[in-house]
C-alpha cells in the first residue's frame, strides 16, 4: 500500500469508508437471489457472495490504479457467484438476475461465446449489475459446477504458479478442458431426454396404455397418481368404517419388481386378479375387530401377500415381501408362518 499514489489512496480510503455497505449489498444480493430461486423452483449447486478485501483491492490500483477516476469505476468490489448443474441452467439464472437488477451490459460478458477450441480457459456469464440504494456495481458470475471445478484447476495449476505452463502440459489441460465441456453438455441432453421420457410415461399411463410402459421410479408414481388402490382400500375401510391413513406407497414398486413384473401393464393385471383375495384376507385380520384407522398401505400388501400364497411361493416369499417392506429381520420369517396360516383356508385359495 505504500507503493499507491494519492489518487489510488483516496480511492482506498473511499472502499474503507463504503466496506460496511458494500458487506450488506452482498448479503442482500444473496438474499434475493435465494429467494427467486426457491418461488421459481431453480435449484442451484450454491450461491457465493464476497466482497474484495482491501489487500486485494489494494494490489490492483498498483497495478492500474490510474485508469479508475473513482471506487464506482470498479466494479467488482462485490462479488456474487452463482453455480448451477446444468448449462441450460445458467440463462435461466441470468434472466432472473436480468429480472432483479438493472445490467450494464457494455462491461457485462459471456466467456461462454469468447471460448476458443483450443484454449483452456473456462466459460462462464458475467453481469455486472446495480440495485437501487446502491452507490456501487456489482459483479455476478455465472456458471456450471465442471465450470466452477474447471476454473479452480486452471488457476491452481497456471495462474497461481507465476511460470508460463510447458506446452505438453498445456495440451492435458486442453483435453481435459474439452472433456468437462462434453460432460456438460451431456448432463444437460440427459435431463432432458428423461424430462421428455417422463412426459411420455404420464401421457401413455394417462391414456390406459399401461402395457407399454416399463415399471420404473417414474412410471410407477405416475401410476400411483391414479390411485389403483383407493378401491380396495375403501372396501376394506367400510366394514368398521375406518378412516383410511395415506401413507408413501413408492416402496412397492421394488415389490412388484420381485414378484416378476415388468411394466405397468402387470402391476395392474395382479392388482384386478388379487383385490378379492386381498379383502377376503383383509377381512379375517380386521373383521371382527374395532379398528376405526386403516393404513393406505394396507391394501397394496395384502394383494401381493394374496398373490405370493396363492402362487405357491409360500413362506420364503412372504418373508421376501416382509424383508422389502420392513428391512431384513428375524421376526419376518415368524410373520411369513402366521400369513401363511391366515391365507390356507381363506376362498380365493381354492380358485
Amino acid at each position: 500500500m505504500n507503493n499507491l499514489d494519492p489518487h489510488c489512496q483516496a480511492i482506498l480510503e473511499e472502499y474503507r469508508q463504503a466496506k460496511e455497505s458494500c458487506d450488506e449489498a452482498a448479503v442482500k444480493v444473496r438474499t434475493m437471489l435465494e429467494k427467486v430461486f426457491k418461488r421459481s423452483g431453480l435449484i442451484v449447486a450454491a450461491i457465493e457472495s464476497r466482497v474484495k478485501t482491501e489487500s486485494s483491492l489494494a494490489g490492483k490500483l498498483e497495478l492500474k490504479g490510474s485508469k479508475y477516476a473513482s471506487l464506482a469505476d470498479i466494479t467488482d468490489i462485490v462479488g456474487v457467484r452463482v453455480i448451477t448443474f446444468y448449462t441450460d441452467d445458467v440463462d435461466k439464472v441470468a434472466s432472473a438476475v436480468e429480472k432483479l437488477f438493472k445490467v450494464d451490459w457494455e462491461n457485462s460478458v459471456d466467456k461462454r461465446k469468447l471460448h476458443e477450441i483450443d484454449s483452456f480457459g473456462y466459460m462462464s456469464l458475467h453481469y455486472i449489475c446495480s440495485m437501487d440504494g446502491f452507490p456501487y456495481r456489482f459483479e455476478i458470475q455465472m456458471r456450471t459446477v465442471l465450470q466452477h471445478a474447471w476454473a479452480n484447476m486452471n488457476h491452481d495449476t497456471g495462474y497461481k504458479s507465476g511460470v508460463e505452463i510447458p506446452i505438453e502440459y498445456r495440451r492435458s489441460l486442453s483435453r481435459l478442458s474439452g472433456l468437462l465441456e462434453l460432460a456438460d453438455e451431456q448432463f444437460s441432453i440427459i435431463r432432458a431426454d428423461l424430462a421428455d421420457y417422463r412426459r411420455r410415461v404420464q401421457a401413455l399411463v394417462a391414456s390406459g396404455n399401461l402395457s407399454e410402459v416399463p415399471l420404473d421410479g417414474d412410471s410407477f408414481r405416475s401410476y400411483l397418481n391414479m390411485r389403483p388402490f383407493d378401491a380396495l382400500n375403501r372396501r376394506i375401510a367400510s366394514m368398521n368404517q375406518a378412516e383410511i391413513q395415506e401413507t408413501p406407497l413408492m416402496q412397492y414398486m421394488e415389490v412388484f419388481r420381485a414378484l416378476q413384473c415388468k411394466t405397468l401393464g402387470d402391476v395392474d393385471k395382479l392388482i384386478k386378479e388379487y383385490s378379492e383375495g386381498a379383502f377376503q384376507l383383509a377381512c379375517y385380520q380386521i373383521g371382527l375387530t374395532d379398528l376405526d384407522i386403516i393404513s393406505s398401505s394396507l391394501g397394496p400388501q395384502d394383494i401381493c401377500i394374496a398373490y405370493i400364497v396363492h402362487s405357491g411361493a409360500g413362506k420364503p416369499g412372504l418373508k421376501l415381501l416382509l424383508d422389502t417392506l420392513n428391512g431384513a429381520a428375524d421376526s419376518n420369517a415368524m410373520m411369513a408362518e402366521i400369513l401363511l396360516e391366515q391365507t390356507s383356508n381363506l376362498p380365493f385359495m381354492n380358485q
